[in-house]
């Protein structure tokens, strides 16, 4: 039997309980695909991130993600928590399939730079259908890191009340975000990733960086905060810079354990 060691990671949570659950399992090498595949689908969490040392002079560790049902990109969060649990100064540097990720202490926070996303305004077929949104609803697209599929609406409580068709959702291969200006925060949003294996997922790195573009733009402004006004909630701290995001948040490690195979 091999045992391997196993933390479970709240990330952009200001309290345990809150924020995106992410496993987070350190290997000296990489299992199998299917093995960490099969490995994800046991833990049922939005993803599970695998790390090696990595040969990279500028990277500290190879990262890859799984969600329960396929690898994926990039991820926010699980880069977030694997840093919580795997830095032992204030700057960990993350070899990844979007590039180096670097996730920095200061203030408090985790601050996590990854790439920005560049959105237009588009049309998806059936999308706003799926999320039960009128059709003249704005909507905007993008390329890159996990497909961003932006519905802009009018307030935060319309981003709470949207009530998605899952099923429908699930043939679009896009990281569906609706979002608004926020109550409290400077925006809201929430994020389906049904083709994913993700009806909704709690709080979303990756979506922000398409989101942070999208609203420095319309704000006027290049740092404000951010809710994710998912049942689980998650606050970050946001910052766009030029082709690049910036996002601060807090962790706590809930589990520490062993997974056994």
């Amino acid at each position: 039997m091999t045992s391997l060691p196993f933390f479970q990671v709240d990330a952009f949570a200001s309290r345990p309980f809150a924020g995106n659950p992410a496993a987070v399992i350190p290997l000296t090498e990489w299992l199998p695909d299917a093995v960490m595949q099969a490995i994800a689908a046991e833990n049922n969490l939005s993803e599970t991130a695998f790390l090696v040392p990595s040969d990279d002079e500028q990277a500290d560790f190879d990262l890859r993600w799984f969600t329960p049902t396929i690898e994926v990109d990039l991820c926010g969060h699980a880069t977030l928590a694997s840093a919580h649990v795997l830095m032992d100064s204030d700057c960990a540097r993350f070899s990844t399939r979007s590039g180096i990720l670097t996730v920095t202490r200061k203030d408090g926070l985790l601050w996590l730079d990854l790439p920005a996303g560049t959105v237009e305004e588009g049309r998806e077929p059936g999308l706003l259908d799926a999320l039960g949104l009128p059709a003249n609803t704005p909507t905007f697209l993008g390329r890159g890191g996990n497909g961003a599929a932006i519905a802009l609406l009018d307030d935060e409580d319309a981003v709470r009340a949207v009530e998605p068709d899952f099923r429908a959702l699930k043939r679009f291969d896009r990281l569906v975000m609706v979002t608004a200006p926020g109550d409290d925060s400077a925006i809201a949003s929430r994020v389906f990733a049904s083709y994913h294996g993700i009806d909704e997922d709690p709080v979303t790195g990756s979506a922000h960086g398409s989101l942070v573009p999208f609203w420095a733009d319309r704000l006027g402004r290049k740092r404000f905060d951010a809710i994710q006004a998912s049942a689980r909630g998650g606050q970050l701290e946001c910052e766009h810079r030029s082709d690049r995001v910036i996002l601060g948040g807090t962790c706590h490690t809930v589990i520490v354990g062993n997974f056994q195979l």
